[in-house]
Parts: C-alpha cells; sequence; structure tokens
C-alpha cells in the first residue's frame, strides 16, 4: 500500500502571518506520506525560490523533490512540486502547461515505489469554473496520451466549492473520488477545496484530513491523505 497526500503550503505562511517552512516541514513529518503533492511551494515573484530550503528537505526529512523545476532556484513548476521517498524511482517526470489567464501549471511524475509504479499529477487548478474545466480536460488529455498506462493518482486544490459538478464531474468520469473531508479554511474547515483522485486500477483503502495543532497554524489549507493499492 502507498499513502499519497497533497498539501497546498501556502508558501508556508500560516495563519498566525509568520512564515516558517520549518512548521510545514512539522506537518509533513506527521502526514508522513511516500508522494506528497504541494501546492504554492515557491515564492511568487523574483527568482520563485523555493519556500522550504533545498538543505532542510535533504537534512531533516526522507523525501526529495522530483526534478520539475524550470528555475533553478524553484523546487516546482507554477508553485506545484511532487515529493517523493528517498527511496523511490523517477522514471519519468514531465511539467504540464494549462490554459489560463495567468500562469498555471500541474506537474506529473511516473515512479517506482516498492515496486510498484504509480503515476502521480500534482495541480493547482483556476479561481475561475470556466478556466478550471479547461484545465481539468488539459491534464486529463495529458494522461490520456500517456505512451505508458499504469495507476494513476491526481491531486491538489482544485478550488471548486460545489459537491460534484464543475471540473469534479469531469475527473469522475474516470476517476473515485477519495472521501478526505473539508479542509478550507484551516481554523474551521468547510470547504472540499483540496482532493485525491485514483484511476480504476487502484483501490483506495483510507483517507482523511490531517487536522492536528501544527498543521491548523502552518498554512489556511489543511492537508489531506489517501492509502491506495492496487485494485
Amino acid at each position: 500500500m502507498i499513502k499519497i497526500a497533497s498539501y497546498n503550503m501556502r508558501k508556508a505562511l500560516g495563519t498566525d502571518r509568520r512564515r516558517r517552512p520549518e512548521r510545514t516541514l512539522e506537518v509533513l513529518r506527521e502526514i508522513d506520506a511516500d508522494v506528497i503533492a504541494l501546492q504554492e511551494c515557491d515564492r511568487r515573484f523574483g527568482q520563485r525560490m523555493g519556500v522550504i530550503p533545498e538543505h532542510m528537505l535533504e537534512e531533516h526529512t526522507d523525501w526529495r523533490a522530483v526534478p520539475v523545476a524550470a528555475r533553478a532556484h524553484s523546487m516546482g513548476w507554477h508553485g506545484n512540486a511532487l515529493l517523493i521517498r528517498k527511496s523511490a524511482q523517477v522514471v519519468d517526470c514531465e511539467r504540464i502547461e494549462l490554459p489560463a489567464l495567468e500562469p498555471r501549471g500541474a506537474v506529473s511524475a511516473d515512479l517506482r515505489i516498492g515496486g510498484m509504479l504509480l503515476r502521480a499529477v500534482g495541480m493547482h487548478l483556476d479561481l475561475s469554473g470556466l478556466w478550471r474545466r479547461k484545465q481539468a480536460a488539459a491534464i486529463l488529455s495529458h494522461c490520456d496520451s500517456a505512451a505508458r498506462t499504469m495507476p494513476t493518482v491526481l491531486m491538489g486544490d482544485l478550488n471548486e466549492w460545489s459537491a460534484a459538478s464543475g471540473c469534479l464531474r469531469d475527473f469522475a468520469r474516470h476517476h473515485r473520488f477519495a472521501a478526505t473531508g473539508p479542509s478550507f479554511h484551516a481554523r474551521r474547515p468547510v470547504g472540499r477545496l483540496d482532493r485525491i483522485m485514483a484511476s480504476p486500477e487502484l483501490k483506495i483503502v483510507d483517507a482523511g484530513v490531517h487536522d492536528t495543532a501544527a498543521a491548523r497554524t502552518a498554512s489556511d489549507h489543511l492537508p489531506i491523505w489517501a492509502v491506495v493499492e492496487r485494485a
């Protein structure tokens, strides 16, 4: 079984208005997932530097970032990154261009984890419902056109407030949603903006929202997680 997670870390800016990347790492260690999709992991302007210093990730965690960044000092692509166990193998990885009024992207990686092949896609979709649906179509098209078919998890901040319409309906045609629950706002979660979806080759064994004292202050989103295995 593989544990996956998604976390909009809000550039490590907590609900107390303090930027503390070490607190973000504390939350990630609490979750202890094999694959983690991060959103808002890089600064927005200038060199778009990764918020979590590379040495902190290397020295204090069991993860490494999948090499999807287009800039030397970034961790991700348009703020999207994938963290994997240092023991996992990256078979392939890609940046996915998304249609948008402002720059948006998603990231994809084909991974070998404990002998299992898994495709992981991380995303942060638009605030506009029209653009979210176009972005969902681009991500699904990317997966459908891949040279190799493999079990796939899609995860991230979808920015979708509806229960089952919009881009959720598009993703649901070929993927199952993990029952994670509300993750936004971290102090009083009412919105299921963050989602994890799995292709039919995978069985979702367990899922939830990571709601701890550290998570409630580290970002305005709570992390979500799911455990999957081959169906």
